[in-house]
């Protein structure tokens, strides 16, 4: 499994172009990487995940220039969405705009009790772009959705697992990194083409009417029965032995560049 960390504390872990692409170069490797089961991305310091975009990188854009940038930023954040491996969130503070949207587009997120989330675009005079309006209707509801970019509210940690953004309570900020990665390594102990193949039907699926997800998930469960991971892992659970699979990486490993 790769830890990537967004090391800019003095900027509240601001995103820039180049720590966007270096997240999604990080994913799309890991995601190439057979040994590599999860990505676990999280904020340098203690009170910040990621405070959203580098307001000086896109202050004095044009129309044309800031179409560019959002588009090449929601690209980003959909092959993170559309990885071969979970991408987990470890949120240790504010998350907010971009950062919020970052947490959206993970398979899940862990959050530490001091995690704050929300985006407060309106309130600069701009609006979500790197799928907000998008994503968050879909997880908590369009009216409650709408309230909240409205009016720029944060949810607390706590307001964030109730609404089933996280699932798991929150944890005490000096256990979140254990905490997300003890799911990477569970994660890492079940059959990796499962795994792949569960991440496809929820992403894939969901974009979709629910008869064409139903027909994906049996084309994709039929090939796990007749594959050669199912039947190691059949056998193996009759016979009371673990199963014997490929090689796996179950301790974290820096991402390669600096984020």
């Amino acid at each position: 499994m790769i830890l990537a960390t967004i090391d800019r504390p003095e900027a509240h872990n601001a995103l820039t172009t180049d720590v966007i692409r270096t997240l999604c170069t990080v994913v799309a490797e890991a995601s190439a990487d057979e040994t590599c089961r999860a990505v676990v991305i999280t904020g340098s310091g203690s009170k910040a995940f990621c405070a959203g975009a580098d307001l000086r990188e896109i202050a004095d854009l044009t129309h044309g220039q800031a179409e560019v940038y959002m588009r090449e930023g929601q690209a980003a954040f959909r092959a993170i969405e559309r990885a071969d491996v979970p991408v987990i969130a470890a949120v240790n503070g504010l998350a907010l705009g971009g950062g919020f949207e970052l947490v959206l587009a993970s398979a899940f997120a862990i959050v530490s009790t001091r995690a704050s989330m929300g985006l407060p675009e309106a309130g600069l005079g701009l609006i979500p772009g790197y799928g907000g309006t998008q994503r968050l209707p879909r997880l908590v509801g369009r009216p409650l959705a709408t309230q909240l970019m409205l009016t720029g509210e944060r949810l607390s940690a706590e307001r964030a697992h109730q609404l089933g953004l996280t699932p798991l309570p929150p944890v005490e900020p000096d256990a979140l990194i254990e905490t997300a990665l003890r799911s990477a390594r569970v994660i890492a102990r079940q059959g990796p083409q499962a795994v792949r193949s569960i991440l496809r039907a929820i992403r894939e699926g969901q974009d979709g009417p629910l008869e064409a997800g139903l027909a994906l998930e049996s084309r994709l469960a039929a090939l796990a029965i007749a594959g050669e991971e199912s039947s190691e892992g059949i056998d193996a659970f009759l016979a009371r032995r673990p199963a014997r699979t490929a090689r796996r990486r179950h301790e974290p490993t820096p991402a390669r560049d600096p984020l």
